[in-house]
């Protein structure tokens, strides 16, 4: 099966929270209200949403960051400096946990690509519904569109290698889903679940992120080790018990071979090679051009 080893991710997770404080702060200022008195980001990964919905807020409103995870929370706490209260609960134990952590009822939920760890996943947007208070909002970052950094030629391997990344990942995803306690299939959109939450006003915003060539130097470096992050996810070696070796995630082979054909992981080794002739971070021509997705309801008056 697959696990992830939350506590192995926390530093990347705090890593993304502080490269994507452009994109949390744009959104959350799009979201909050000046008459909110609570807001809560659960799965707070590094706190970037959460230290953002603080900025965004009025002074004396209540900001809550909620994980499952003590490590990615401890991350949160110091990323977040104070600014917000940092709760230890989980989604797969229903909303009680929750409510008990948030103390009141909340006027914002934000959960991103979160709720898909959730074995039940309406299950786990029927529980955040729940902690909402009259006129309260649930938004959920999920989905989107892949993101695109790299040309299509690249002279190493064949053209497409982005693409054929994307597609291996997407492949891991449902199996990490099957791999999940109690999981179960949710054949709908992120809409169709908010409104059988019993939200209403159901709408989704699409935010499209772009920064072009040449990247800064921390960009570019950031970018080169998310796709290195995400070749060694496709490409761990499986221990006797079937987890993988030092990268926090199980690894199982699909039905038909590995994730990744070997002519790519071959391109993805000279890429990713430092020393090498091809490394991305010698590249001046890569970029930055994501559309993410937030589904938004709104709680009964």
């Amino acid at each position: 099966m697959i696990e992830i080893d939350w506590a192995g991710e926390a530093g990347r997770l705090r890593t993304a929270a502080e490269s994507e404080s452009d994109w949390n702060r744009t959104v959350a200022t799009s979201l909050v209200r000046d008459s909110d008195k609570v807001a809560v980001d659960v799965g707070c990964g590094g706190g970037g949403m959460a230290k953002a919905l603080a900025e965004a807020l009025p002074a004396g409103t209540t900001v809550v960051a909620i994980d499952a995870d003590p490590d990615v929370l401890d991350q949160a706490r110091q990323h977040t400096a104070g600014a917000v209260r940092c709760e230890l609960a989980s989604m797969d134990d229903g909303a009680e946990p929750l409510r008990k952590a948030i103390d009141a009822p909340a006027d914002l939920i934000w959960a991103s690509a979160s709720v898909h760890h959730a074995g039940d996943q309406q299950a786990a947007v029927d529980a955040l519904a729940s902690l909402l208070a009259p006129g309260g909002r649930l938004a959920l970052a999920e989905g989107g569109l892949p993101a695109r950094s790299l040309p299509w030629n690249l002279g190493v391997g064949e053209p497409g290698l982005e693409l054929r990344l994307d597609l291996a990942q997407d492949r891991w995803f449902k199996v990490m889903r099957d791999s999940l306690p109690g999981s179960v299939p949710m054949p709908y959109g992120w809409t169709e679940a908010l409104t059988r939450a019993g939200l209403s006003d159901v709408t989704t915003r699409s935010i499209l992120s772009e920064t072009p060539p040449p990247l800064s130097p921390d960009r570019l470096e950031h970018l080169v080790s998310a796709f290195r992050f995400r070749v060694d996810r496709l490409t761990a070696e499986p221990a006797e018990d079937g987890h993988s070796h030092g990268h926090g995630h199980g690894h199982l082979v699909p039905a038909d071979g590995e994730w990744l054909s070997a002519d790519d992981v071959a391109a993805w080794k000279q890429l990713l090679d430092p020393a090498g002739p091809h490394y991305l971070g010698h590249r001046t021509d890569l970029a930055v051009l994501s559309v993410r997705s937030v589904h938004l309801g709104h709680a009964p008056r």
